[in-house]
């Protein structure tokens, strides 16, 4: 197995350098990128490993980047201190996505997925494009749990479990919690439908997400769509169409 390191911490590179061979000394590190930049021209200039362990915060940004350059033919292991990038990691060639202090029998059980992830679908006729499609495939779906908003002069975590809506209104997007604070947000309403459990919040129309406890009063409506009171009030009119109706109904109920 070989494996490319992308981390910008040289003692982060070498623990990862003891953990690998602690893991498995027969494993190769066939390099060490520290940016964007460099990693896009060694994966340009090398044969693509088997692995890349993929630090998120480089010195030049995240080091999503580097998949909009080039097509990376390696599965990846992310490793970060924050878990608020899991949503994304997952729609790119991921194994696994590790928290730091990176702990051996994480990265083992990693290392260890991809090997039989490989022999699962190891076949002459089984290409790199169809193994990344069928890891994916496997991957659970995993939903945003907290998000770093700004609150005056700080920047503050606020968990998912915390909101009760999430709005549009012009350009931006807001959420209200359930003590009534107003926070700004750096994602659409579609994006921001992507990231939230379904279980949990549900996509009202083109402008309201709303978690189920905020649902107050379902009120008919005109021509059979359905008004909702909230929970924080807002004095926005908060309608589902009579096309998702049903769907929406449904979902209350389970």
């Amino acid at each position: 197995m070989d494996i490319l390191i992308i981390e910008d911490e040289q003692l982060g590179v070498e623990k990862l350098m003891r953990l690998i061979k602690s893991i498995d000394e027969s494993i190769q590190i066939v390099g060490n990128t520290r940016s964007i930049k460099s990693s896009v021209e060694w994966l340009m200039q090398h044969e693509h490993p088997d692995i890349i362990l993929m630090d998120i915060e480089l010195t030049d940004g995240q080091s999503f980047e580097i998949f909009s350059h080039l097509s990376i033919k390696s599965m990846v292991i992310f490793t970060t201190s924050y878990d608020e990038y899991a949503l994304q990691a997952f729609k790119v060639n991921s194994v696994d996505y590790l928290l730091k202090p990176i702990k051996k029998e994480e990265l083992k059980n990693a290392l260890d997925k991809f090997q039989e992830w490989q022999l699962k679908f190891s076949s002459p006729s089984v290409n790199i494009k169809e193994l990344i499609n069928g890891l994916r495939q496997q991957q659970p779906k995993s939903w945003r749990s907290r998000f770093l908003v700004k609150q005056g002069q700080k920047l503050v975590s606020i968990e998912t479990s915390e909101i009760a809506y999430l709005y549009a209104e012009g350009r931006l997007s807001y959420f209200i919690t359930w003590d009534k604070q107003k926070f700004v947000l750096d994602y659409t309403i579609e994006e921001l439908e992507e990231m939230l459990d379904p279980q949990q919040f549900y996509r009202a129309n083109r402008a309201f997400i709303i978690h189920i406890k905020t649902v107050s009063q379902i009120h008919n409506y005109f021509n059979g769509k359905l008004k909702l009171e909230l929970q924080p009030a807002t004095d926005k009119e908060v309608l589902i169409s009579r096309e998702k109706a049903a769907e929406f109904k449904d979902w209350m109920g389970k």
